[in-house]
């Protein structure tokens, strides 16, 4: 069974497979952001690693906009960004789909409208400006999403197998008030989340809680997205398990590692126990991989253990 077959195996509840895939993400140095360069690095990576499906990083970030320093700025001040600013993406996204595609499912990340604007604004404004004035916000956001949206559909005209969508907004501490992440981000995640999985045959769901927990993850449960990636460690020390997030969500879950854990410093013995652990819990439908991006100085050598270690393991 080649790699896209298991994947796609993978998607269908009545279909098993003997081989538990796995994958890993990290971030090359900038030398390999875009170009050739990032190309032939993606490529490098994910044949040393033997990681089932390609995971394109997406590094084009937007400019810094100063001149947004008042929530009514957001009507007017941020820009709209043609297709050609993310041209240079664009381009590493057809190459890798050229060269990698009939070997291995090909994704790319997709951070949310509402991250990308922390970027470019900062995210203690952000929240500020939300709570605020939301309907200014929104109009903001609402032209993030229409920018960003263009650059979707080119990515899936250009045969992208999926994505994967990362949101942000939903944790405990982020805003005063939980539910402006309903009325404010949460809308403009989904039109992004629901364009693509109408397109794209393997879309995950990447609930971030790179930057803090969250309280619960229950109100993700219906969102669009093949598989769902989710941290397990959430706020005031509760905790989900890969088969309660699997049974939560109605569809495989990807992770089991931490991502600053063993699979970043630990030994040879100590990243195989920690994967074989991971794997002895986890749901029937499976990807093993972290909670997130794995540090950047994380050694190749011990994501392809810990990938050996998924395909040889037998339930």
């Amino acid at each position: 069974m080649n790699k896209r077959d298991l994947i796609l195996n993978l998607l269908d509840p009545n279909t098993k497979s003997e081989t538990i895939p796995a994958a890993f993400f990290l971030h090359f140095d900038p030398a390999y952001h875009l170009g050739q360069a990032a190309v032939d690095k993606h490529l490098e990576y994910f044949h040393h690693t033997g990681m089932d499906f390609i995971k394109i990083q997406l590094e084009l970030p937007f400019p810094a906009q100063p001149q947004i320093q008042k929530p009514a700025d957001w009507k007017t001040s941020l820009p709209f960004f043609s297709i050609d600013h993310y041209e240079p993406m664009l381009k590493v996204v057809e190459a890798l789909i050229k060269a990698a595609k009939k070997e291995a499912l090909i994704v790319l990340t997709l951070y949310s409208p509402y991250m990308e604007c922390n970027n470019m604004v900062g995210p203690e404004t952000v929240a500020r400006h939300i709570e605020q004035d939301p309907d200014a916000f929104r109009i903001g956001i609402d032209r993030m999403t229409e920018s960003m949206l263009q650059f979707v559909r080119a990515c899936i005209r250009l045969g992208l197998d999926g994505f994967y969508t990362s949101t942000q907004g939903g944790e405990k501490a982020r805003l005063s008030d939980p539910a402006l992440f309903d009325t404010c981000i949460a809308p403009s995640d989904l039109v992004l989340m629901n364009e693509i999985n109408q397109n794209c045959i393997f879309n995950i769901l990447h609930v971030c809680d790179y930057s803090m927990p969250y309280h619960e993850i229950t109100r993700f449960a219906k969102w669009p997205g093949q598989v769902v990636s989710a941290g397990l460690d959430l706020a005031d020390g509760q905790q989900v398990t890969s088969r309660q997030a699997a049974q939560l969500f109605n569809r495989p879950f990807m992770g089991g590692l931490e991502r600053k854990g063993v699979i970043s410093t630990g030994t040879p013995e100590q990243i195989r126990q920690a994967a074989l652990t991971a794997l002895q819990n986890a749901p029937e439908r499976f990807i093993l991989g972290a909670d997130c991006t794995v540090l950047p100085d994380t050694p190749w050598d011990n994501l392809r253990l810990a990938i050996q270690t998924a395909h040889e393991y037998r339930r």
